[in-house]
């Protein structure tokens, strides 16, 4: 080791808490962040993630469709049609509130009368539901639990976090 290496070495150990996670060694703050943040997702992400993500690709208009008129989004999602044979139950009157990828864009809800095309509509936002609430859960872990194997002053001191734990 020159006297360069020699002297980050020196300023790496004496300037920054060093831990150790399972097998690695030698971590820093950030490092072990990052191993806590993996441990984390890799316990949430089980079977109720592989549901969000069918919910979410399943609504997307990836089959194609007879022509629609303008403005609307061209094709219709596996979700839709299942949904439309399942549930072909119609209403006397649009009531039912639902949003497309186009209508998404400008916030315009297209009331339908078909309890079908109502839940195959709404289930991709099913999906991002879950997607959100599992990024939001692991972030409040992974925090909580690198907390725990901080030194106070590499603790991540957020009043968010700090009221869950």
């Amino acid at each position: 080791m020159n006297e360069y290496e020699h002297l980050l070495s020196d300023a790496f150990t004496e300037n920054t808490n060093v831990y150790s996670y399972g097998e690695l060694r030698r971590l820093t703050p950030q490092a072990l962040f990052f191993c806590v943040m993996v441990e984390e997702t890799c316990k949430t992400l089980d079977v109720k993630d592989i549901a969000a993500v069918i919910a979410v690709l399943a609504g997307q208009p990836i089959l194609p469709t007879r022509g629609k008129f303008g403005g609307a989004t061209r094709g219709t999602s596996v979700a839709s049609r299942v949904c439309r044979a399942l549930l072909d139950y119609d209403l006397e009157r649009n009531i039912l509130p639902t949003l497309t990828n186009r209508s998404l864009m400008s916030l315009r809800f297209r009331m339908v009368n078909n309890l079908g095309v109502f839940v195959g509509r709404w289930t991709p936002y099913v999906g991002w539901a879950f997607t959100t609430y599992d990024a939001i859960r692991i972030s409040i872990f992974a925090t909580l639990h690198y907390n725990r194997l901080a030194k106070p002053e590499d603790q991540i001191n957020d009043a968010t976090t700090g009221s869950f734990g």
